[in-house]
């Protein structure tokens, strides 16, 4: 199936098939986590790091990544139900790896939730590797 699926920047065409994939893929996810927030947010700052993975028009599979300078980040890597198993999960993490690499990045992060034992799995498969640190946030909006 990879052979009909390419990866390439978001456009604002994608939108409704982004939103639907998300919500797929990421039923549980808090509001400032979606496709009405985090898009206009993302193309804001390295907008070309928003890719989308199309089976014709179709979006099937998407990934968000970020560079600051120091590390870069990969975020919401999906892939529709239909279309897994079918490495578009790793055309999608292989493009954002190489655009980072252009920007300068040298490693790469992620998060996975901890009993996401499969999105784990994939993971590994192309690469990461768990690491010993403590995940720490703060939000500093009410989104």
């Amino acid at each position: 199936m990879t052979g009909s699926v390419r990866v390439e920047a978001y456009r604002e065409a994608h939108f409704d098939g982004v939103r639907a994939l998300w919500f797929e893929a990421f039923p549980d996810d808090p509001p400032y986590n979606r496709a009405e927030v985090a898009i206009p947010a993302k193309l804001a700052v390295q907008p070309e790091l928003l890719l989308v993975a199309l089976d014709g028009e179709e979006v099937v599979g998407t990934t968000m990544a970020g560079y600051d300078g120091h590390r870069g980040w990969l975020y919401s890597v999906a892939v529709r139900q239909t279309h897994r198993r079918a490495a578009i999960g790793t055309l999608l993490v292989a493009e954002a790896e190489r655009r980072l690499a252009q920007l300068g990045c040298a490693k790469v992060n992620l998060q996975v939730r901890a009993e996401n034992a499969a999105v784990a799995a994939f993971y590994r498969s192309v690469g990461y590797e768990v690491e010993d640190r403590v995940s720490m946030g703060k939000r500093l909006s009410a989104q």
